[in-house]
């Protein structure tokens, strides 16, 4: 077990450099950073809005999905490729850089051009023919745990990216399905200060996903920052009720700015920038 081998020998971190419009991003060396935007891009005016709206208030980089593993095949989908060319007017319009889930090997060429690092998201942690595809862009990849994966299996699949020696790999703990039933998931913190003492990986909190309730995600946020994770990475929405997917765990701008306002206190509190 993973646990056995915890000493308090000190790992050297490792710092992911990211381009997010004309400026540059470093993840990973006592900055804290905030990835904020929609689950999925439905239109212009909800992504312009909500791009525009979370960078205003402070976010270093957008997230929002071009394709969606749905667990339901009636569910949203994502626009597909008729959302990369919004992609690239909002990240143009707005300054800013932009992580999308990519789910396919055959989609990475697509893609590669209007992200500033690739998803893996959960159901593809284990997706090897993905991984290893990966591993041969020189682009950063943000790689989220598998909801039912231990962590030894998470760090592995990030070597599968490594190994190439051009991707560099970002960890994002967001929930893990345990016999509780009263959240979507169960947000694994001790993982995250397990990550962040014991691997060179940068390591994000997605806690949207790790709560799926949006009246407890900013507490979630919070917690993640509090601990020193490296950053965040929250679902935002103009309105969460007629959102396409995830909306019940998505934040209202209100609620954004509030959780923004927070974040800063605690960052500077815990000495991260």
């Amino acid at each position: 077990m993973m646990f056995s081998n915890i000493t308090d020998t000190k790992i050297s971190k490792k710092i992911v450099e990211i381009v997010s419009g004309n400026k540059n991003l470093s993840i990973g060396g006592g900055s804290f950073c905030v990835i904020a935007g929609p689950c999925s891009i439905e239109n212009e005016l909800q992504f312009s809005s909500t791009a525009n709206f979370v960078t205003k208030n402070g976010a270093q980089l957008l997230r929002g999905g071009v394709w969606k593993p749905r667990t339901s095949h009636k569910s949203f989908q994502g626009l597909g490729s008729v959302a990369l060319e919004l992609v690239k007017k909002i990240t143009t319009e707005t300054n800013q850089g932009i992580v999308s889930e990519v789910m396919d090997p055959r989609d990475i060429e697509e893609l590669y051009p209007y992200v500033s690092l690739f998803q893996v998201g959960s159901r593809n942690m284990h997706n090897y023919s993905l991984l290893k595809e990966l591993a041969q862009q020189d682009k950063p990849v943000l790689l989220k745990r598998g909801f039912a994966s231990f962590v030894d299996e998470w760090i592995k699949s990030a070597e599968y990216i490594e190994q190439g020696g051009k991707a560099s790999v970002i960890l994002c703990e967001r929930g893990i399905r345990t016999f509780e039933t009263v959240t979507r998931n169960t947000l694994d913190l001790n993982s995250v200060a397990f990550i962040k003492h014991k691997t060179h990986y940068p390591i994000i909190v997605d806690p949207s996903h790790g709560v799926g309730v949006s009246l407890l995600v900013p507490d979630l946020a919070l917690a993640a920052a509090a601990l020193g994770a490296d950053g965040i990475m929250v679902e935002v929405h103009p309105n969460p009720k007629e959102a396409l997917s995830d909306g019940p765990q998505a934040l209202t701008f209100p609620q954004f700015e509030i959780l923004m306002t927070k974040i800063n206190r605690i960052i500077e509190i815990v000495g991260q920038k």
